[in-house]
């Protein structure tokens, strides 16, 4: 007899201990290692003999496998600060993902650049490689390639293209702490890369923090004066003298210490997602209509982020729309207690600041002479667009190391709902329904577009 889901009344799948997981792990050794500064008194970067900070980049650097790394306070004021050392300048272009944290296409425009997106790839769900290069005009003058969910990107493709054009790459790694490609440590492959200590993170601090990791010790020396109203660092004592435009962006010494206790012991709690996760996955995969995370052999996922297609036909639900499949899924998951959710409803060149060019004053840097017209039609990124339709997440609770239990328990939800799948059908056919992204005045139209 199959067991009546939760959303019409029966139990739920996930007991109540398994909907309250906790991430991050706060533990006695990041207590202690925040009451170490609070006992020191050497809150930031300045201070005489400040240890923390300088113990992370440390650590961080040798964890990326970069000569160097700085701290700033979030991971958006690093691909900023980033871009801006490595030279961008008003009215370049910087080539970006149309799917991922907003951020990624925000950064540019501290430097008055012009974000240019590309559709994603529809199984990595990383920048399409393929299409890169129609979108490199005179103008370009970098790429960001996102490792998302913690999936690295087609990292050897884009090197080739920055070399055949002269132009930068900078790794937004903020979800791939850790992750490797064909052998290198994500973050020590582009020319910079940004990472995140959000508490979101696999690496988290109590709050929000950021790090620039590379190679290039002239990229490091300006960030360190950015990050310090520009001033001039090169004396031992601090003189407040500004040698340029820079604003205040340090990261305090007490989340610094919280980050290198969770650094410490990252390896051991990636060791048990490790374990963990491919059997959450492996399970779901054996449900037609589901597509899990691929894996490619020459690289690691983290695991960051997991996201799951959903396919009606496939799942023997012909006449339901991939979008209203989704919702009805997420309705039925989140009554079971699995925690689902969407991770951006639009594309980014959805996003109003895009679309309306809201940025500065004037329209810039769009206004600015001698620039590129862009056209942020979501038509042109339909990948994109079809995967934020039918597609859900699972986030944040997994990264807990213990998630096992939970994880067993996730499946056993997706196994019931799938045990039901024409009550689904049924609902997802009667229930009111717009596309994420039906605000938008120029989105696509996929399917089913109400």
């Amino acid at each position: 007899m199959k067991a009546d889901l939760a959303m019409f009344g029966g139990e739920p799948a996930v007991r109540a201990e398994y909907r309250r997981l906790e991430w991050p792990v706060v533990t006695d050794a990041d207590r202690e290692a925040v009451g170490r500064v609070l006992d020191s008194r050497k809150f930031t970067v300045g201070a005489k003999n400040e240890a923390e900070i300088h113990g992370l980049e440390r650590e961080w650097a040798e964890f990326c496998d970069t000569r160097y790394a700085v701290s700033v306070n979030s991971g958006t004021v690093a691909l900023e600060l980033a871009l801006a050392a490595l030279g961008l300048a008003p009215g370049d272009e910087v080539i970006v993902p149309a799917l991922s944290y907003v951020a990624t296409a925000m950064a540019p425009l501290y430097s008055l650049a012009v974000p240019v997106f590309v559709d994603i790839d529809p199984v990595t769900f990383n920048i399409d490689v393929s299409q890169i290069e129609a979108k490199i005009t005179n103008r370009t003058r970098a790429i960001v390639p996102v490792h998302l969910g913690g999936l690295p990107a087609e990292m050897d493709e884009i090197l080739a293209l920055a070399k055949k054009y002269d132009l930068l790459v900078v790794e937004d790694a903020v979800q791939a702490q850790g992750g490797t490609y064909r052998g290198r440590t994500c973050g020590s492959i582009g020319d910079a890369a940004v990472f995140s200590l959000n508490v979101e993170k696999s690496i988290p601090t109590c709050g929000e923090g950021g790090l620039v990791v590379t190679d290039r010790e002239d990229v490091v020396e300006r960030i360190r004066s950015l990050r310090i109203l520009g001033e001039d660092l090169s004396t031992d004592e601090r003189l407040y003298v500004s040698a340029t435009r820079g604003s205040n962006l340090k990261l305090s010494s007490v989340l610094a210490a919280f980050t290198r206790a969770q650094l410490a012991r990252f390896w051991d709690y990636q060791d048990r997602r490790d374990a963990n996760t491919p059997v959450f996955v492996d399970r779901l995969a054996q449900l037609p209509g589901i597509v899990v995370p691929t894996v490619p052999d020459d690289r690691t996922h983290m695991w960051h982020m997991l996201r799951f297609r959903f396919d009606p036909t496939t799942a023997g639900l012909d006449g339901v729309s991939p979008g209203r499949f989704r919702a009805a899924l997420r309705r039925a998951l989140l009554a079971e207690g699995v925690p689902l959710t969407h991770y951006q409803i639009i594309p980014l060149p959805g996003q109003p600041v895009f679309q309306e060019r809201n940025a500065y004053p004037g329209g810039l840097p769009w206004s600015l002479p001698g620039t590129n017209p862009q056209r942020y039609d979501l038509a042109d990124y339909p990948v994109t667009c079809q995967v934020i339709e039918d597609s859900l997440c699972l986030r944040r609770m997994h990264l807990n190391p213990d998630a096992g239990p939970a994880l067993a328990e996730y499946a056993t939800a997706f196994e019931r709902v799938w045990d039901n799948l024409d009550r689904i059908g049924r609902f997802a056919r009667a229930m009111p329904y717009q596309p994420p992204w039906h605000a938008v005045p120029n989105g696509p139209r996929l399917a089913e577009a109400a």
